[in-house]
């Protein structure tokens, strides 16, 4: 019964938080120590939690996803597409490279070193800094608020920074086209579009490792959690996407400040 009631409640923030800018890992880190639910395999636990959340972005973007598939159909066939699809389908693909990359490079470190509640403190005031500074480069852009190939690129690299716990993928590569000069609500967009090769790609790669290592029936509090992050993420997709339209991040920015203060002074006290 613990490790189930445990499990709806990591799916629940793993849910709320993936795509509110406050990092979901950090979340879980904190609250795997708050419930004691520490466990080697915690990664991979909040990877398939991840998958699930990133399966939630598929069923929310499904209309957008089918429309870009086929026109990487046309593509491949080498009929005319237009310039805008075309240049979502390559930022996408090439701005998942760095994640992916990186990702590949820290992996034995994200199990270790880097799932300190302290370095998820500072990391959470690292990014409302971040993410203060993408506030005011957004007020003063002059320039395109289209999306480009090389915007989609260098926003993949911030999403790089989403592997420090902490850090928040939505947060950093919302952040990230801000400074570049999108539109909120198509920051957003695409922030949520690049997250679906990272997030499916290692989740799945966390299931199968699981799956070698555990018997299914053991792992039945992992699909419950991973079931209410699916719904909790569907809700909190919609919800970030009509928050951008009209809010800053600084609802945010603050929260981010305020909880890295209680987890110091939790921590030191």
């Amino acid at each position: 019964m613990g490790d189930t009631v445990n499990a709806i409640i990591l799916g629940f923030v793993q849910g709320a938080t993936e795509f509110l800018p406050v990092s979901s890992t950090g979340h879980l880190i904190l609250m795997r120590e708050a419930l004691h639910a520490t466990s080697k395999y915690a990664l991979a636990y909040d990877a398939v939690l991840q998958l699930a959340t990133g399966l939630a972005i598929v069923i929310y973007f499904l209309p957008d996803i089918w429309r870009l598939f086929q026109v990487f159909l046309r593509m491949l066939g080498r009929m005319p597409v237009p310039a805008k699809e075309r240049t979502l389908i390559f930022a996408i693909l090439l701005g998942t490279i760095p994640a992916v990359f990186f990702g590949l490079l820290l992996e034995s470190r994200m199990e270790t070193v880097l799932r300190s509640p302290v370095l998820v403190a500072f990391v959470l005031v690292a990014g409302a800094g971040l993410f203060a500074y993408a506030e005011y480069a957004s007020a003063f852009h002059t320039t395109s608020r289209e999306l480009t190939l090389k915007k989609g690129i260098i926003i993949g690299f911030f999403q790089s920074l989403a592997l420090i716990p902490g850090m928040s993928r939505s947060g950093s590569t919302i952040a990230g086209g801000l400074i570049l000069g999108l539109t909120r609500y198509e920051a957003a967009r695409f922030s949520f579009l690049l997250a679906i090769p990272i997030v499916l790609g290692s989740g799945l790669k966390k299931l199968l490792e699981l799956m070698k290592t555990q018997s299914l029936e053991s792992l039945t509090p992992v699909w419950i959690g991973a079931a209410v992050a699916f719904f909790v993420g569907l809700g909190a997709i919609h919800f970030m996407l009509l928050f951008v339209r009209n809010n800053t991040l600084w609802p945010f920015i603050w929260y981010r400040i305020a909880l890295a203060a209680l987890v110091i002074t939790l921590t030191f006290n």
